[in-house]
């Protein structure tokens, strides 16, 4: 009955539960013995044991790093990592701690990618900085047997002078396209004039409508006072006129 009794409290300190989402990386007598799937499993004690691996994608936050970019402009950036083991057997044979190496190769790799571009580069292509770290990590973290689904540079906090700066030069480029704005509806404008004097001197009639026209619009408001200007050529004839007449008198 003792017996019986030692050998089953055997078999239970020697069932290890391995989950859906783990894998088993088995060791007998110290040596690599092969990756067990979930379930319920042996492993012999003092001769065998197994570490677990959570194989579920993993997302690291990556704290702020002080980093300087290619034209010489300190800030600070952090991101977040998304990464998951693909191979247990590598991930605990090859690194010693696989979670805290991604990390620091993760902090390592953005102040270095963050060095290779300018402040403009990291602002307005933050996709391809992200892309290029992830394909840094990912290239080193494949020998250890873990794949970086993606890499997110989250915030980029830059000096109170800097933004000061940027926000200046985003002022003067607003400004800027604001008058070569104006500049092209003046050049459109005078152009239209340009080509409804060429059509009104060639179709005098056109310039007798127009006048028309326009006493026709004023007229409509009765508070308008309207000054008419005679052309110089009609006052001529109207004193040509009124000599006619006094000579005849």
């Amino acid at each position: 009955m003792t017996l019986l009794i030692f050998i089953i409290f055997i078999i239970l300190i020697s069932i290890r539960q391995i989950n859906q989402y783990e894998r088993g990386v088995k060791f007998t007598i110290g040596k690599y013995s092969g990756t067990k799937t979930p379930g319920w499993k042996i492993i012999i004690p003092i001769f065998q044991s197994m570490k677990k691996v959570d194989l579920r994608l993993k997302a690291v936050d990556v704290p702020n790093q002080e980093a300087i970019t290619k034209d010489n402009v300190s800030c600070q950036i952090n991101a977040v990592i998304y990464y998951k083991v693909d191979d247990a057997a590598k991930a605990v044979i090859e690194v010693e701690n696989f979670y805290y190496a991604v990390l620091q190769l993760a902090q390592t790799t953005m102040r270095n990618v963050v060095g290779e571009v300018s402040l403009d580069e990291l602002l307005s292509q933050r996709d391809q900085v992200s892309q290029r770290i992830k394909t840094i990590v990912d290239s080193i973290t494949e020998k250890w047997g873990i794949n970086v689904d993606s890499v997110d540079l989250k915030d980029i906090v830059l000096p109170e002078g800097m933004k000061r700066t940027i926000a200046k030069q985003a002022e003067a480029e607003r400004e800027k396209r604001a008058v070569i704005i104006n500049s092209e509806g003046e050049v459109a404008a005078s152009q239209n004039l340009a080509k409804a004097a060429e059509t009104l001197a060639m179709h005098p009639g056109a310039l007798h409508l127009r006048t028309l026209n326009s006493i026709n619009d004023i007229s409509s408001d009765d508070s308008n006072t309207v000054v008419f200007l005679l052309p110089l050529e009609v006052l001529r004839a109207l004193e040509g006129f009124n000599k006619y007449i006094e000579k005849k008198s």
